[in-house]
């Protein structure tokens, strides 16, 4: 895939990114090879490859999943200004 200078300025334009004329050539043909590479890639049969999560084959250590703080939402709803049924009331900013 290639891209032209007329592409590459439109995008440049979206992006609101200025680009001075005398590098749009050479960022032209960089990109070009960017997409060229990754046609290459994508042209790669990976039919016999199963997806992974993680490139190495590790196992996460995970901890116990027990509750190590109380709960204070009663403490913290006693502070609010103004509360209803364990919810926070504020004032109505969009009508």
């Amino acid at each position: 895939m290639t891209i032209s200078e007329q592409d590459l300025a439109r995008v440049a334009e979206l992006a609101r990114l200025r680009l001075d004329p005398a590098t749009v050539t050479e960022v032209t043909g960089r990109i070009g090879n960017i997409l060229g590479m990754i046609d290459r890639m994508q042209a790669v049969d990976t039919s016999a490859v199963s997806p992974m999560a993680h490139p190495l084959d590790t196992v996460q250590r995970l901890r116990p999943d027990e509750v190590t703080e109380p709960d204070r939402r009663a403490d913290f709803l006693a502070i609010a200004p103004v509360s209803e049924d364990g919810l926070y009331l504020v004032p109505r900013v969009i009508e």
